[in-house]
């Protein structure tokens, strides 16, 4: 079935409003991500698809509510990695906007293989879960992320190959828009560089791929869009591709994670 993603979206919602404190900043983050979720779901649930204009005329106006929330409660001053500078509000925003928008698409892209979206997910919500652990400020974000671990492995049950349900848009939209919204809850937006790069890698190679096919007049760089057709039409079974991208996907992590950890109290 075809927006199952809605079963393990309404088990995570389930724990995190029973979990997460009723803060102003994390109630408006929670109506975003259900709206993430709700246009998802009537997409799927429409008999015509939505035009790309549409979806993304609404995921624009999640990032940009979600940015000037984020600035609103948080100032400017940005931290990447083991630094913290400021930045103007206006760039700022900008740059907030782009990521939110982004990270809300990209999981998308992950979305054509069987248990691709969700297995690639899995790693980076283990590394809120245990940002929740050894940040202890935020346990509650912590339990979180470790909901979405749960929610995401019970429907892998059923998502692995060969795929018995599919999450369509109703989950992968609100997978990105968890993420997005996680790293801003930890107060570091940038980190979903290292922790996406699987999701970055499969929206780079879809955009690379329309610009040089318009640009060459019918020529490929891949040979099919995003990168795991690619590496399918190379001759990968569906299950190296996910097991290969997970494998990134933890790497990518880690990576974040031993760059990061500094600026936590064990």
């Amino acid at each position: 079935a075809r927006g199952s993603g809605l079963i393990f979206v309404l088990c995570i919602a389930l724990v995190t409003l029973a979990v997460v404190p009723f803060k102003a900043e994390y109630v408006i983050y929670t109506v975003l991500l259900i709206a993430s979720m709700l246009s998802g779901y009537f997409d799927d649930a429409a008999e015509t698809a939505w035009n790309e204009y549409k979806k993304g005329l609404i995921d624009l106006v999640i990032a940009v509510v979600a940015g000037v929330t984020y600035l609103n409660f948080n100032g400017t001053e940005v931290n990447f990695l083991s630094w913290s500078f400021s930045l103007p509000y206006a760039v700022y925003l900008i740059l907030i906007i782009v990521l939110i928008w982004a990270s809300i698409n990209v999981v998308n892209c992950t979305d054509g293989v069987d248990g691709l979206s969700s297995s690639v997910t899995v790693p980076v919500a283990i590394f809120f879960a245990v940002m929740g652990i050894v940040w202890k400020q935020f346990p509650q974000l912590g339990i979180f992320g470790g909901a979405m671990v749960g929610g995401l492995f019970g429907f892998l049950l059923y998502n692995h190959y060969p795929a018995k349900v599919f999450m369509g848009d109703t989950g992968s939209l609100f997978l990105g828009g968890a993420v997005a919204a996680l790293a801003f809850a930890y107060d570091m937006p940038l980190v979903l560089i290292p922790v996406g790069i699987v999701y970055i890698c499969e929206t780079l190679s879809d955009i690379i791929q329309v610009g040089y096919f318009k640009l060459t007049h019918g020529k490929r760089i891949f040979k099919m869009a995003p990168l795991h057709h690619h590496f399918e039409m190379c001759g990968w079974k569906e299950t190296k591709v996910v097991a290969v991208f997970t494998a990134v996907s933890v790497i990518g992590c880690v990576i974040a994670y031993l760059a990061v950890c500094q600026r936590f109290s064990f």
